[in-house]
């Protein structure tokens, strides 16, 4: 028959239309407001403490919805932002330092549907409240680090080859390297050639100078190197925070966008964010005048500093271990009860470390903690950002015994302090320090709001739809808004399953997509109508409508979604939320609007003769 579907198809189109239906339930049950809490050691969340944390609760009588422990972590939700508010002020006070308390909005999806995988989807920042930064990474000041690992790598690197120099030093935009005489400026150059390729010999009017600068191919890398890392590093901090469903993405050639939803402790964010700290760890000169240093005379392997209390300090230039060799770090106390940081180090570190401490016991060993501070200044009526590296010795102690992987940097002035430089450490450090541009915070009711905006364009635009199929079209316009109704439900629940993130711009992409859908149908229903009109029989006009009206219908779907595959290759943040609803809309309109649709008229005119049609 020309209008009937086998049996193993109808099976195949109802299946797929009953999972559709289960995996877009979910977002049905809504969220409820919650605190979220993650150990801020490296020690996870045990029971005993959970219990702890349920009876500061009961007894301060802040009523819970539920409180559940998984993983390490804790998630308390509450019947109103009221009680979750109390509770985060007073968790944050009872656990002070030995967790991050973070403000969430929690899935209320029964454990039934979370068994089978099933889950709303995220709603972005501007549906569900929370800050919006907008950060710019420092690329010049990530090639200055780069030059002065250079000059610190060239003078190691003369020393080893035994060519004497007078010095390497830093001017203006090159690394300037002073030699005594032509031999050895030949060796240097046979050296450079061999090791240094990444530096590029630049042309000097000075006998027995080399000057160098680093090669476009290394800065263009440096540059690709700093915002991958940066990325990485934010992405890491804001999971430290506790932050569900974050968006992190480059902007630009130098800017990075991070959105955090349901955040509302905006100073915490950007003091997270914002913050360029790591350490260093040095051996302290002991074979030098200190004060001579302080007139002016450093020697050339040294490097002269400054400690909490004011004093200088000598310090070996050879750096033991940095930050980014650290894998994880915790807040604890020392014997003695005073604010330390436990260090774990990787297998590189470990090493160096280890190495350098069977040859030093006794000797003492510095702690540098290196920070980047922005400050604004207000010149000539116009804010200028001026930022200044700020290195501080934070701890000197004597080396005691062999160490490699596990050991404890003590010298800091809280528990508070600490716990953040646990943090930034576990996280690691900012390749390049980044200012933050621009901020925007958006509250829960703006956000609701928003919601009821975008619901409500919805269903006035699918009503009028409905509406306007039903009274042209008549029994066929029923069966083209039940197929419009599954289109909708198909797109929320591939929404759901892929996680991804709601935004204003995605409901706007759904409500295009209710259009465009009808819109095939529209064409198939008047391909009937013309062929009725040509005196064909009511069955034949049914199978030609459909089969005519599919070129025509997969064409301009086809260059739609290609304009929306492109949209979601050249588009930042919404306007790849819009692409990437239109591109699941456009996807999941053909099947219903053609599989889905001639399925219920083949059930309805399929198998029986028919004088008439209600079009």
């Amino acid at each position: 028959m020309q209008n009937h579907f086998p049996f193993w198809k109808n099976c195949l189109i109802l299946i797929a239309f009953a999972i559709a239906t289960f995996y877009a339930i979910p977002n049905l049950f809504g969220e409820d407001p919650s605190v979220q809490l993650t150990s801020s050691t490296s020690i996870p969340f045990e029971q005993p403490q959970v219990e702890q944390i349920k009876s500061t609760l009961t007894t301060a009588g802040l009523t819970t919805k539920a409180l559940e422990f998984a993983k390490g972590q804790v998630l308390v939700r509450f019947n109103n932002t009221q009680d979750q508010l109390k509770a985060a002020d007073l968790l944050r006070d009872t656990l002070e330092n030995k967790a991050t308390v973070a403000l969430n909005l929690a899935p209320s999806t029964p454990a039934w549907l979370r068994a089978l995988g099933a889950g709303p989807m995220y709603l972005g920042l501007d549906l569900r409240g929370g800050v919006h930064f907008l950060l710019e990474v420092d690329i010049p000041a990530a090639i200055k680090q780069a030059e002065e690992r250079n000059i610190g790598d060239l003078r190691l690197a003369l020393r080893e080859a035994k060519i004497h120099y007078q010095s390497v030093t830093k001017e203006s935009n090159a690394i300037k390297i002073k030699l005594n005489n032509e031999a050895e400026t030949a060796a240097t150059s046979v050296l450079l050639e061999k090791d240094f390729r990444n530096l590029t010999a630049l042309k000097s009017s000075e006998a027995n100078v080399l000057l160098l600068a680093l090669s476009d191919l290394e800065q263009k890398e440096i540059k690709r190197f700093a915002i991958s890392q940066n990325m990485t590093t934010l992405r890491n901090r804001v999971n430290e925070l506790g932050v569900a469903e974050p968006i992190i993405q480059q902007q630009g050639e130098n800017r990075i966008v991070v959105q955090l939803p349901g955040v509302q402790d905006t100073a915490k964010a950007k003091e997270i964010l914002g913050t360029t700290a790591t350490l260093e760890y040095r051996l302290v000169d002991t074979e030098h005048d200190v004060q001579k240093a302080v007139a002016g005379q450093v020697p050339i392997g040294s490097h002269l500093y400054l400690e909490k209390n004011g004093n200088p300090i000598l310090l070996d230039r050879k750096v033991i271990v940095t930050g980014d060799q650290i894998v994880d770090a915790s807040s604890g106390a020392d014997q003695d009860g005073r604010p330390s940081v436990n260090i774990s180090l990787n297998g590189v570190g470990a090493a160096k470390m280890g190495k350098m401490t069977q040859v030093s016991v006794g000797k003492p060993m510095a702690v540098v903690f290196i920070e980047y501070k922005t400050e604004t200044k207000i010149v000539d009526g116009k804010k200028v950002h001026h930022k200044e590296k700020v290195e501080k010795v934070i701890s000197v102690a004597t080396i005691q015994g062999v160490f490699s992987k596990r050991f404890q940097t003590t010298g800091l002035d809280s528990p508070a302090e600490a716990h953040n430089l646990a943090l930034l450490l576990r996280a690691g450090a900012l390749a390049a320090p980044v200012d933050i541009v621009e901020e925007r915070t958006v509250g829960p009711s703006l956000g609701q709001d928003n919601i009821d905006k975008g619901m409500l364009s919805f269903v006035v635009g699918f009503g009028l739809v409905v509406l306007f199929m039903i009274i042209y079209y008549k029994l066929f316009g029923v069966i083209a808004n039940i197929a419009l109704a599954f289109n909708v439900v198909i797109i929320i629940a591939v929404l759901s399953l892929l996680q991804a993130t709601l935004t204003l711009p995605g409901i706007a992409g759904i409500i295009l997509t209710v259009g465009m859908s009808v819109d095939a149908n529209v064409l198939i229903f008047e391909r009937i109508k013309e062929e009725l009109r040509a005196g064909i029989s009511p069955q034949t006009a049914i199978y030609l409508g459909f089969e005519k009206a599919f070129a025509t219908i997969f064409d301009s779907n086809l260059t739609t979604l290609l304009v929306a595959v492109m949209l979601f290759a050249f588009g930042t943040g919404p306007v790849k939320g819009f692409a990437v609803t239109l591109s699941i809309g456009i996807i999941s309109s053909m099947f219903t609007a053609i599989t889905g649709t001639r399925m219920i008229v083949n059930w309805i005119y399929g198998h029986r003769q028919v004088e008439k049609l209600s079009i």
